[in-house]
């Protein structure tokens, strides 16, 4: 796993499933983090070769529910996210991971709170010595790389001696996010304190924030002097935002996910949240494609509403 001059999908809750990373890496990403998966939730799964669509499946034991979905297409670029406050726990949970994947990230930077309740994601930013417990924790027993992903803090300085701390640990790459953890969506990402980390640290720094056109990529490349960039509303938005020749039309990569969500069994709630996200910057859910969407109730009914009712006789007689 190489992190220097990289296009990385970055992880998100509900939509960093199995066929958005396919989606995103066909298109051109590079590296496809996996959604948060908290280890709690994975310690308390069985690991299963799900022969019917070719998968790895780490299922829950009880509820028969699928926590983490991958496949050997894509082994050698998904990145398992955790969210974790024990690295013992965290240590368990990668082990069981670790063959299927390229890589192992600990979140250090949700700010939502079903992670910092629970002194997960961006609650670690002010737990440096249990920060460096994690991470040493998984590098002195992991063979594949460990990395991890931060927001800002306070003052740049603050965020600088944070990222040197890591650094140490001997992770792989660090990504940062370029807003603080009070900072909305809407407010403007800090490139220029992205840069002060870079210039701070040997190891790669993957910088994410305010990408939305392929030409960012080369834009936040230059303003923050790193050589592997981060996207995660920009590819939600029209996943081939990877593409170098330019965005494909919204409606084909739309009906692509569909497909592709259809072939490799994904979750309905989830198929259906990402698919409510992607209409709702392009148009609105109150118009008759919004509204299909939310009253399917399965991903038949979703091949019947986009055309994909082949793709899902595919997996039917499969």
């Amino acid at each position: 796993m190489e992190y220097e001059n990289k296009l990385v999908l970055a992880p998100m809750v509900r939509i960093g499933t199995l066929p958005f990373r396919l989606l995103a890496a066909e298109y051109g990403a590079d590296i496809t983090y996996g959604e948060e998966i908290i280890d709690h939730k994975l310690v308390k799964c069985d690991r299963r070769l799900n022969e019917k669509i070719g998968s790895i499946d780490f299922v829950e034991k009880g509820t028969g529910s699928v926590v983490f979905r991958t496949c050997d297409e894509e082994k050698d670029r998904v990145v398992f996210q955790m969210g974790t406050s024990d690295a013992v726990r965290a240590l368990t949970a990668a082990q069981m991971v670790c063959k299927d994947v390229a890589a192992v990230d600990i979140n250090m930077g949700c700010p939502k709170s079903f992670s910092v309740s629970g002194g997960m994601g961006a609650a670690l930013l002010t737990k440096p010595d249990l920060i460096h417990d994690i991470l040493t924790t998984l590098r002195r027993n992991m063979s594949i790389p460990v990395t991890c992903k931060i927001r800002l803090l306070k003052s740049s300085q603050d965020t600088v001696e944070l990222a040197r701390r890591i650094e140490k640990t001997g992770v792989s790459a660090l990504a940062v996010h370029g807003r603080k953890v009070p900072d909305r969506p809407r407010d403007p990402a800090k490139w220029s304190e992205i840069a002060d980390v870079v210039a701070s640290l040997s190891i790669p720094v993957i910088a994410n924030g305010d990408v939305f056109e392929y030409d960012d990529f080369q834009r936040i490349k230059v303003a923050t002097g790193t050589s592997s960039v981060m996207v995660a509303r920009g590819a939600l938005w029209n996943a081939s935002i990877f593409c170098p020749k330019g965005k494909l039309p919204w409606e084909d990569v739309k009906r692509e996910y569909v497909r592709k969500s259809i072939l490799w069994d994904n979750d309905i709630k989830s198929t259906k949240h990402t698919l409510k996200e992607m209409i709702m910057h392009h148009s609105s859910l109150e118009l008759p494609e919004g509204k299909a969407v939310i009253k399917s109730d399965s991903l038949v009914d979703l091949a019947r509403l986009y055309g994909e009712e082949k793709s899902y006789d595919f997996f039917v007689k499969n």
